[in-house]
């Protein structure tokens, strides 16, 4: 059963895509974290596979977030999903080693589907964690 984290702090956002991630995979294990500090428990309590991580968080943003979280836990995956599609902040993602970029304005829910989709049957021909894709033009 997968474990996905939603690092988001619009709880409005959080459950559409909460929502959406359960219609597809009703088995998924998942949590919400409304800011970094929140996250950082979850992520101790419960490793995730794969994390959704907003930029504009309340206290750390999510660049330095996932920075942090790779460091600590390179195989997991992690998509930044926000608002904010600007050059910069791609550049930013790379730097922090996020494997994928999805600007909410742009992203269907069928497009965030497809992509858990592949991320996870990656997850499950390679169990050893050794790949690490990076795919920040999703």
């Amino acid at each position: 059963m997968p474990k996905v984290l939603i690092v988001e702090d619009s709880a409005f956002y959080r459950e559409l895509l909460k929502e959406a991630l359960l219609s597809r995979f009703p088995s998924m294990e998942l949590c919400e974290a409304a800011d970094g500090e929140e996250a950082l428990q979850k992520i101790e309590a419960s490793l995730p596979d794969l994390i959704f991580m907003d930029i504009k968080l309340p206290g750390e943003n999510g660049l330095e977030l996932t920075k942090k979280i790779k460091a600590q836990y390179p195989n997991i995956n992690m998509i930044i999903l926000t608002a904010y599609d600007i050059p910069e902040y791609r550049e930013a993602a790379v730097q922090a080693k996020a494997n994928y970029f999805l600007s909410k304005g742009l992203a269907s829910k069928e497009n965030i589907l497809t992509l858990v989709d592949s991320i996870l049957s990656d997850q499950k021909k390679d169990n050893s964690g050794s790949k690490n894709k990076n795919s920040m033009d999703r």
